[in-house]
């Protein structure tokens, strides 16, 4: 189940908001360094992190789930935001470069549909990114940040459902190392003890990111290639023999 938008944009309006964006955005540049004449969609809540794309891509937009809602993104200009059903994308296939999804994937009650809408609207060569809480991690176990809600994922479920919906995973890492600030303590010095935890035990960051590419074909397993091959079988008619060879025969039946 989704959180409501207005707790997302409070969320990232305060000072540890800012923070967390500014470290997730990081991990998206150093992905994501050149998006020239490309087309991007944002999907959850990912507009706090697509700014810095909106110099040089041809095209950023962003789409909310319905059952999130929506807010208008950039403040500054014309809205570049839609609220959609998550399994009915309105968009033609084929028709994106990248997609960037946060705050989506562990929400969602049909992941699976949602990742074949993706694939649907993804052209050939073109890549997602998607950011989830890690379910190793520490935020996945409190609820002052967005990344304490829905259900967090490992690499290994992450993976399986990504080649389930014809996608392969090409890199792997932490996207968060930031942890929730207690009253006592400031963001700088919780964010520098975040850094120490992260060269302790990196498995354990908030987050993890994977980027993906959309596979142009199916793999065929052994059973169903077997039951292709049986379905493939000529018909076999009857041997000569057993057919009538006198045309005389023939006439008189």
């Amino acid at each position: 189940m989704y959180l409501d938008v207005i707790d997302f944009r409070n969320f990232y309006s305060e000072q540890l908001g800012r923070t967390v964006r500014r470290e997730i955005r990081t991990t998206i540049a150093r992905r994501w360094s050149s998006v020239g004449d490309q087309r991007i969609l944002g999907f959850g809540y990912a507009t706090p992190f697509l700014d810095p794309f909106r110099t040089d891509a041809e095209r950023v937009f962003a789409f909310m789930p319905a059952q999130q809602g929506v807010v208008n993104w950039p403040s500054s200009d014309e809205s570049a935001t839609a609220l959609v059903d998550e399994d009915a994308l309105p968009l033609p296939d084929a028709c994106l470069d990248r997609i960037l999804v946060v705050h989506a994937l562990e929400h969602s009650d049909r992941p699976r549909e949602l990742l074949r809408e993706f694939w649907r609207v993804l052209a050939p060569g073109g890549r997602i990114l998607i950011v989830v809480p890690n379910r190793r991690g520490y935020l996945a176990r409190v609820d002052r940040t967005p990344f304490g809600f829905g259900r967090p994922f490992s690499r290994g479920q992450l993976t399986s459902l990504l080649r389930e919906t014809l996608f392969s995973p090409v890199s792997w890492g932490p996207a968060l190392y930031m942890t929730p600030v207690p009253r006592f303590m400031s963001i700088e010095l919780t964010h520098r003890l975040a850094r120490v935890g992260a060269l302790l035990s990196p498995a354990f960051a908030g987050a993890i990111y994977v980027e993906a590419t959309k596979q142009m074909y199916q793999g065929v397993t052994e059973s169903r290639r077997k039951r292709l091959a049986n379905a493939l079988k000529p018909v076999l008619v009857p041997a000569p023999s057993a057919m009538s060879l006198d045309p005389r025969k023939d006439q008189a039946g």
